[in-house]
């Protein structure tokens, strides 16, 4: 059994044997000494930056803990990057004053350095982490961490979850990024804090999860909803689930069937830990022992207000002493020990001077029995007032009604059902019908990702056929599609890169395969894509070679055709 320290001395000689596993990378384990090597490297990079504040990005795990911890020992404050999108790159990169990692500039760790560095315990008040989430209007909201909570939270899910993660040589496996609360917290903090192995394994897509989950060993599994919510079932996951110990769920609602299939494939109801960024965790629990209601994390307390929203207070929040009001609706559980939720808090907007909930329009479309999952978006449009645009996650009855009656009818019979609740005024006119909602690698839905819903560089698919390996896509060429901005004025036609982009962007949709592709193979464009047409794309995923192969046709013929291969494979 290892020592459980606290996040201030994890960085420390005598926190550790200088032998003790820190990792485990590609067959090599990674000391706690080669580990305060790295530390001590970036530490004494970051010292001759100027500026308190440095951002941060590395797919490595690894790397990351070693550059975080190196930061904090130079008195910065790591400022993470949630992703590597031009819009998150340019809201970051004028708070930081250095950069390290796969951030433009990068400060390099200076090996040279390391030995004149002597690392002392940290101040769990002073030291701090940022890092961002998704505002209600898109923008991105900065969230600053005290050490003090972090260590707070690696000492809860300790004290509810350490022995199911007891156990020599234990794997974490993850299908979530450690540049975000949730897997900053299991991948990299709480094994640091409990002496195990630093989550280095990432699983993209459930091929590659059922061939790490078969290799020998006892593992956990920190996932999202969104890979929960997609496991295909002629997977041999019984087999591949031997060593497993246990699965944790956040970062969003998983649906009770998602729950059940988890539960019925691997032999383990899903931990889910209910929080978010700006509280950190509130509660958990598994559906086949505790069904609806959640258990409040030890050192959280939490009461329901008159307006029926959750208030909590714990070590986790910026004063421990002080009540925050989510905008989580509940009803008290085990005699008010426990909660269940009740949905989110009604968000009122104002569109045309009329007061307008978007929760009641999204309930009223999740009564049609058409969409699984809505969300109201407001536009703000160039020379317009705002609008409301909506969009439909359509189950298996809803695109039969749209196949049937068209989109016009459609949105006809939607307003009809929101005219009950809505001033006419503020109906909405904008209507994106999706086949799953966007998901950022965390598996949440974000309000830039929706409105680029509405400004599209792709036209939105309509989905003809899909399987774990083919997906035939339809694409309907708007006039007013982005990437014909430019190409060429007078005689628009669709760049030969926006077609790659397409093909990536529904290879992600259609197997949830990630962006990161090392090179085009056989590339040809035969003809121009052009304004009107109605394009089919073809693909088809060869997991075992990380290659996926497309073909672009229209009624006019071929327009273009070859292979991306997958950088992970390289």
């Amino acid at each position: 059994m290892n020592t459980f320290s606290a996040l201030s001395e994890v960085a420390l000689p005598q926190s550790r044997a200088a032998t003790h596993a820190v990792a485990a990378v590609g067959g090599r384990t990674v000391s706690h000494a080669d580990w305060l090597h790295s530390v001590q490297a970036w530490c004494a990079a970051f010292q001759k930056v100027p500026g308190t504040e440095v951002g941060l990005y590395f797919d490595d795990p690894l790397s990351f803990a070693a550059a975080l911890w190196g930061a904090w020992h130079a008195g910065k404050t790591p400022v993470l990057a949630s992703d590597l999108q031009p819009h998150t790159l340019a809201h970051l990169l004028p708070q930081v004053q250095a950069c390290a990692g796969l951030l433009p500039d990068a400060v390099l760790p200076d090996g040279a350095g390391a030995a004149a560095v002597v690392l002392q315990p940290l101040s769990l008040r002073d030291a701090r982490v940022v890092m961002f989430t998704s505002g209600s209007t898109g923008a991105p909201e900065r969230i600053a961490k005290h050490l003090s909570q972090l260590d707070a939270e690696v000492h809860a899910l300790q004290a509810v979850f350490g022995a199911l993660a007891d156990a020599p040589g234990l794997r974490t496996l993850a299908t979530v990024s450690h540049q975000h609360i949730y897997g900053l917290l299991f991948r990299v903090l709480w094994p640091l804090a409990a002496g195990r192995l630093l989550g280095t394994d990432f699983l993209r897509y459930p091929e590659e999860l059922v061939a790490q989950l078969s290799v020998p060993g006892p593992a956990l599994l920190i996932s999202s909803p969104a890979m929960l919510s997609r496991l295909p079932d002629h997977l041999d996951w019984a087999a591949a689930s031997q060593g497993l110990r246990g699965i944790f769920s956040s970062g969003g609602p998983l649906p009770p069937d998602a729950s059940a299939q988890s539960l019925a494939l691997f032999g383990h109801s899903p931990t889910e830990v209910f929080g978010s960024s700006e509280t950190g965790g509130i509660a958990w629990r598994r559906r086949a022992e505790q069904g609806d209601a959640w258990q409040p994390l030890p050192g959280v307390q939490v009461r329901l207000a008159d307006s029926g929203c959750l208030f909590v207070r714990s070590g986790h929040l910026p004063d421990a002493a002080v009540w925050w009001e989510t905008a989580d609706r509940a009803l008290p559980q085990d005699g008010g020990t426990g909660f269940v939720l009740q949905g989110r808090a009604d968000r009122i907007v104002k569109i045309a001077e009329k007061r307008i909930s978007l929760t009641a329009m999204e309930n009223a479309l999740l009564a049609s029995g058409w969409a699984t999952a809505v969300k109201a978006v407001v536009l703000e449009l160039p020379h317009s007032a705002a609008r409301v645009g909506m969009v439909l996650e359509l189950n298996d009855a809803g695109w039969l009604v749209l196949q049937q009656q068209g989109r016009r009818q459609m949105g006809a019979a939607l307003r009809s059902l929101l005219e009950p609740c809505v001033d006419r005024v503020a109906l909405p006119r904008s209507w994106r019908y999706v086949a799953r909602l966007p998901q950022n690698a965390q598996g949440k839905t974000t309000q830039h990702d929706l409105l680029e819903l509405f400004r599209p560089l792709m036209p939105p698919p309509q989905w003809l056929q899909r399987s774990a390996h083919q997906a035939t896509a339809s694409l309907r060429v708007d006039a007013q599609l982005r990437v014909l901005d430019g190409h060429f004025p007078g005689a628009p036609i669709v760049p030969g890169v926006a077609q790659l982009h397409w093909v990536v962007a529904l290879g992600m949709q259609a197997f949830g395969i990630p962006s990161a592709f090392l090179r085009a193979e056989v590339v040809k464009f035969q003809q121009p894509i052009l304004p009107g047409d109605t394009v089919q794309v073809q693909l088809q995923w060869v997991a075992d070679k990380g290659s996926l192969q497309f073909a672009l046709t229209s009624e006019r013929g071929s327009h273009a055709s070859g292979r991306l291969v997958h950088g992970v494979q390289a």
